[in-house]
C-alpha cells in the first residue's frame, strides 16, 4: 500500500499541519477522525486495513488530516462562538489548503469524498453540507448534528447556527445548495446500541426528507454500539455498496 506521513504549513491556522495518505488511485477520501484525534487514528483503529482491497485495488485514496477539535469544538474554555470562529478557520484551512494541495498533486479534477466516525462524523456531515461542491459522497458513522451538543444554548449565535446541520438546513432554500446536495450521495449510519446518539440522526434524517434531498440514513441494531470494531464493519460494506453503485 503506498503511504505518506506529511505535514504542510497553514496560514489560516497559523501551524504546520499533519495528514497521512493511503492509496494510489481511485476516488479520493478526506478522513475526519474522531474527538481531537490524529492522523494516525484511522489507521491505529483498523480502519485502514478494514478497507485495505479497496486501497490495494485502486478504488479509494484516503487522506486523514489532523483534527483541530481541541481548539474549537472541545475548547470549554471558549465561548460558543469563539469555538465556531476557530472551526471556520479550519474549515477555510481544509477547503483553501489541503484540497487544493490533493488535487493539485493527484491531478485530480473531481469532488472529494468525505468521511469519519463518531465527532469525524459531524465533520463529514457538515463539511459536505457547506461545501456540496467539494465533496460529493459522505459516510458518515456515529455522529452528532447539532451543535449544542459541543457547545450547550448557543443563544442565536450565527457562527455556531451555520456549524449546527439539524438547524440550518431546515432553513435552507438556496436552489444552488439543494440542487447540489440532490446530486449528491449521503449515507448516515448509526447503532442503537451503547453510546449511540440516535435522536440526532433521527432529526438530521427529518431535515433532508423536509428538503427532500435523497440519502440512505442505515439504522443498525441495538446491539451495534459506538466503537471500532462496529465501524470496521460499517465503512467496508458501505464502500462495497458504493462500488455496486458505480461511484467507486
Amino acid at each position: 500500500m503506498h503511504f505518506e506521513s506529511r505535514s504542510h504549513y497553514s496560514s489560516n491556522l497559523g501551524r504546520e499541519m499533519e495528514f497521512n495518505v493511503y492509496g494510489h488511485g481511485g476516488k479520493i477520501f478526506l478522513v475526519f477522525p474522531s474527538s481531537g484525534g490524529s492522523p494516525n487514528e484511522y489507521a491505529d483503529f483498523g480502519m485502514v486495513s478494514a478497507c485495505q482491497t479497496f486501497i490495494d485495488q485502486g478504488l479509494v485514496t484516503f487522506y486523514t488530516p489532523n483534527s483541530f477539535d481541541n481548539e474549537s469544538w472541545l475548547a470549554k474554555d471558549k465561548s460558543p462562538h469563539e469555538m465556531a470562529a476557530a472551526h471556520d478557520a479550519y474549515d477555510r484551512y481544509i477547503v483553501e489548503e489541503l484540497v487544493p494541495l490533493i488535487k493539485y498533486e493527484r491531478n485530480y479534477y473531481g469532488a472529494l469524498g468525505v468521511t469519519g466516525c463518531s465527532m469525524g462524523a459531524f465533520h463529514a456531515v457538515n463539511f459536505a453540507l457547506r461545501h456540496p461542491d467539494v465533496f460529493d459522497t459522505v459516510i458518515a458513522q456515529s455522529g452528532v448534528y447539532d451543535a449544542r451538543f459541543f457547545t450547550g444554548d448557543y443563544y442565536g449565535d450565527e457562527l455556531v447556527y451555520h456549524n449546527s446541520p439539524v438547524d440550518y438546513l431546515w432553513n435552507l432554500d438556496d436552489t444552488w445548495f439543494l440542487d447540489q446536495y440532490r446530486q449528491n450521495d449521503y449515507i448516515i449510519c448509526i447503532g442503537q446500541g451503547a453510546w449511540e446518539e440516535v435522536a440526532d440522526t433521527r432529526k438530521l434524517e427529518e431535515a433532508f426528507n423536509a428538503k427532500q434531498i435523497p440519502a440512505w440514513f442505515d439504522y443498525w441494531g441495538f446491539d451495534v454500539d459506538h466503537d471500532w470494531p462496529w465501524w470496521r464493519k460499517q465503512m467496508p460494506y458501505f464502500l462495497t455498496e458504493l462500488r455496486a453503485a458505480g461511484k467507486l
